[in-house]
């Protein structure tokens, strides 16, 4: 039911998210954990509760209706009963990411309304009928990629009238590629790393090289690789003999053009990155141009504070005294201007994605200001009294490099934190997810400035929250943001106090250093572990695997570089859109091994914070 509207109502009355549950919804959702295996991470899919009001874990609601199915990360098997899912009408997206099923493609088109299939990081096999998508025309986003499908692309999926992302790299399919029917409406392809021959018809003319690296019998535009000349080349070694000079002539000129294709084909190659990369968390779903972004209800009102002009002692509560019953949005830094839960109820949103830690949203305001509203989960450690404290403190924080959060609503059930919108994104999405403008800025200096904000700002953290085992506790690049001058912006941060500890093992990602997998012990090092990680990342350009809760897909950088490093070849690790500055590859491979002293797996022997700032200050352009 969510729709563009003129207005996007914020906040939904807990009344609303029992009317519109269907029973067949729930008995739906039931009859689908039934038939996975390794079910044990949808405990909160109880049949005694409402998927929306009670919030089941990976069900998306706008208006109590379920519009979507995130189960990614989750180690789940088995099969995938379709019948269930048709029984959730107004289902719309899809995501079983970095899950463990196999087995031929369910049948996912008995799902005519879909708008996004993601199916990323699986064990599914065997060939998809051509004719698969052809009853699937609301499809704006399908991604197969590192899966093990074989056979021909279906035609069906290049012919859908909306499809904006087609993602399928890392796997086995075959044969030519046909013709895209929409080809201005698709923003994001990948179809590198299968067995594709051929000429790549003209309507892929806009997309890079990199959408087709790794299919060694492709040619034509954007490779460099011509259709003709490889198919002289074959011809003329297929001759047996030359009588004549001129043959000889022949036979060096082909030689010429051959090495000249190796060339150019290596260069591709080199230039095309992280194809064996999971991105499918790095751009928000689009359920709908607009959805409804819920706010939680209390009753507790408290009177208002004196306001404080960023870096003050007190903080602002502004109230909504209308017939919904909304109680206060308490603001902790006033930099950007007061505003209270109304102004949110007005506010133009949309879906972000989902964590650990919760979802994400983004809300425009009436005055043009753009915050993020995170709705967190699982944050009851503490009491309300020491939650406001920790929200006070956060609000005074001034550093260049830490977002600090504009505001706070407090419910025991849930919270929500409001910062400021960095339209740059993440440095995960920047990284990996963007092939725009953004990303190729990232030059050489760019990834310097980065770091180096990144050791300022977790600097001040470290000593800010000294007291605390973690100060930081989830530091990776999707909790990196950037400014419009590709500053850092350091975010997630001491949040380990304020999480039930139940739960601080899966959203954390501090929680996965060695010495916690080993030993179950943490301290400021792990942040150093968790730094080091991003180093690395930015400076190979690879994804992490270690950002994956089942570590399948990506790039374990950490053994990687460490491997590279005691073989004295570290410098064969620097991203090639970066080490073409050779003046500065001596200093990008001593920022790399400073980042594989960070990761060094033994605590004790690994860099404190102090020594890894004077370190990384020494790094020149």
């Amino acid at each position: 039911m969510a729709a563009v509207r003129d207005h996007l109502l914020l906040f939904i009355t807990i009344s609303l998210f029992t009317v519109s549950h269907s029973l067949s919804d729930i008995e739906g959702l039931l009859k689908l954990k039934n038939s996975f295996t390794n079910a044990d991470a949808l405990n909160s899919w109880n049949p005694n509760s409402y998927p929306c009001k009670n919030q089941w874990l990976g069900i998306v609601c706008t208006d109590s209706f379920i519009i979507g199915i995130h189960l990614s990360d989750m180690g789940l098997s088995g099969t995938i009963d379709i019948e269930s899912l048709q029984a959730i009408r107004s289902l719309r997206t899809i995501s079983f990411t970095n899950n463990s099923f196999s087995g031929p493609l369910p049948e996912f088109n008995k799902l005519g309304a879909l708008k996004s299939l993601l199916l990323s990081f699986n064990q599914f096999s065997g060939e998809i009928p051509t004719d698969y998508f052809s009853k699937m025309s609301s499809l704006k986003k399908v991604w197969l990629d590192n899966n093990k499908f074989t056979g021909k692309i279906p035609d069906s999926v290049l012919q859908l009238p909306h499809l904006k992302e087609l993602h399928l790299e890392g796997n086995q399919f075959s044969g030519s590629v046909d013709p895209l029917k929409n080809p201005q409406i698709l923003t994001s392809l990948d179809l590198s790393s299968n067995l594709l021959e051929g000429q790549i018809p003209d309507s892929y003319a806009k997309f890079s090289a990199a959408s087709f690296a790794k299919n060694d019998k492709l040619c034509g535009k954007p490779l460099d690789k011509d259709c003709a000349a490889v198919n002289a080349q074959a011809s003329e070694i297929n001759q047996s003999s030359y009588k004549s000079s001129g043959g000889k002539t022949k036979v060096i000129v082909f030689v010429a053009i051959a090495f000249v294709l190796v060339f150019f084909v290596l260069l591709s190659l080199l230039s095309a990155r992280h194809q064996n990369d999971n991105f499918s968390m790095l751009k928000k779903d689009e359920f709908n141009d607009v959805e409804e972004v819920p706010v939680p209800q209390t009753t507790t009102q408290r009177p208002p504070d004196s306001s404080r002009k960023g870096g003050g002692d007190s903080t602002r509560r502004v109230s909504n005294h209308g017939r919904s019953g909304v109680s206060d949005l308490t603001m902790v830094n006033d930099e950007m201007g007061i505003f209270g839960l109304p102004d949110l109820m007005k506010a133009a949103a949309e879906v972000l994605g989902n964590s650990g830690l919760g979802s994400a949203y983004k809300a425009v305001m009436g005055n043009g200001l753009s915050v993020v509203v995170k709705r967190m989960r699982e944050m009851n450690r503490i009491g309300r009294d020491g939650f406001d404290t920790e929200m006070r403190r956060f609000g005074r924080l001034n550093h260049r490099n830490i977002l600090t959060p504009l505001a706070y609503h407090y419910r025991r059930e849930e919270k929500l934190m409001v910062s400021e919108f960095m339209p740059k994104g993440s440095l995960l999405f920047v990284l990996h997810g963007d092939r725009g403008n953004c990303h190729a800025d990232l030059n050489w200096p760019t990834r310097l400035k980065i770091i180096k904000g990144l050791a300022s700002g977790l600097s001040y953290l470290h000593q800010e929250f000294a007291t605390y085992e973690l100060p930081h506790g989830n530091l990776k690049s999707s909790n990196v943001l950037l400014n419009d001058n590709y500053e850092p912006l350091l975010a997630d941060y001491a949040l380990h106090p304020l999480i039930n500890p139940n739960n601080a093992a899966q959203a954390m990602f501090a929680f996965k250093c060695p010495e916690y997998v080993q030993y179950q012990q943490l301290s400021h090092k792990s942040d150093v572990y968790c730094f080091g990680i991003i180093i690395l990342e930015i400076l190979t350009g690879k994804f992490p695997s270690q950002y994956l809760s089942n570590g399948k897909g990506g790039t374990d950088v950490v053994q990687w570089v460490h491997s590279a490093i005691s073989e004295n070849k570290g410098v064969e690790l620097i991203d090639p859109e970066i080490a073409s500055n050779t003046n500065s590859l001596n200093q990008m491979v001593r920022l790399l091994q400073i980042g594989a002293s960070c990761t060094e797996s033994n605590a004790e022997k690994r860099l404190d914070l102090k020594e890894v700032m004077r370190r990384i200050e020494m790094v020149q352009i």
